[in-house]
């Protein structure tokens, strides 16, 4: 049952209502903006509504038979507000979302939440956006569980894994820059040390964004993708050693075999024909 005030509750019980749907975008860094489909901008709780963007909700679908909810928000990409590299540098993975009514003429009256949820898969075409909206019964879509691989199913660093990542980070400035993916830094770390790790800028056009690393070859630093903006030389990057998985990469080069959250040596299918064949 949704929370609603007296006041407003009456309003919406009206023949004519003045309702405006807002919603309220918060990233994982902590940046947080507010969008309304109103005509003007709204100020709610101390933060401004902007109307600019052309929000536009689809119909709002629930159901008492856990089924995932289905919502999709279409809008304009606006530079001050919602851009289009930052969509694509995934600032907005994640990020939490609520959706809510309110009366435009009477913002004292409250709000009555529609959806609280996260974002989802996000389209661009030209300067539009679509977004999905994942509700809390998505996550009931969800695989869970473990499945038994040759590869390790952790990753590096992580709480399984145990391996320390602090001596395996690097903090280096790009001294030339080849393509949107491709840059050099003054590293001493062996050829396929950054392989499959993690680059994080913390400096330049792309402060803040992260992706995984494809290749390193020498002092060489190839991306699996060109970054939504411009690298330039000077810009501070954060590298972090990468993983294969492999229970030979564990051991020679981490030492850290005895946490390998993998099966190497259960038979897969090819142990069926290695068998003779009776007639």
């Amino acid at each position: 049952m949704k929370s609603i005030s007296a006041a407003l509750a009456a309003h919406l019980a009206g023949e004519v209502t003045t309702l405006a749907t807002c919603w309220r975008l918060e990233r994982t860094d902590g940046w947080a903006r507010g969008f309304t489909d109103h005509d003007r901008n709204l100020v709610i709780d101390g933060q401004t509504y902007v109307a600019a963007t052309g929000f536009l909700p689809s119909a709002i679908k629930s159901g008492a038979d856990l089924s995932v909810d289905n919502l999709d928000v279409d809008g304009f990409l606006d530079d001050d507000a919602l851009k289009a590299e930052d969509l694509s540098a995934g600032l907005f993975d994640g990020a939490k979302i609520d959706i809510f009514l309110v009366n435009w003429a009477d913002l004292s009256q409250g709000r009555v939440l529609l959806r609280r949820g996260s974002l989802g898969e996000v389209k661009r075409a030209d300067n539009r956006f679509s977004a999905e909206i994942r509700g809390i019964a998505n996550r009931l879509q969800q695989v869970a569980g473990k499945l038994y691989s040759r590869l390790c199913r952790t990753n590096l660093g992580s709480v399984e894994c145990k391996v320390m990542l602090a001596p395996l980070t690097d903090e280096l400035v790009i001294s030339a820059v080849s393509s949107g993916d491709t840059f050099t830094v003054p590293t001493a770390r062996p050829t396929g040390f950054y392989t499959f790790g993690v680059c994080s800028f913390l400096t330049g056009a792309n402060a803040g964004a992260a992706t995984e690393v494809l290749q390193h070859n020498g002092q060489s630093i190839q991306l699996f993708t060109p970054m939504p903006r411009p690298i330039a030389v000077g810009d501070r990057v954060h590298l972090i050693a990468g993983c294969d998985k492999t229970p030979e990469t564990c051991h020679a080069r981490f030492g850290n075999i005895l946490n390998f959250r993998g099966e190497p040596h259960i038979p897969g299918n090819d142990m069926v024909f290695s068998y003779p064949v009776r007639g």
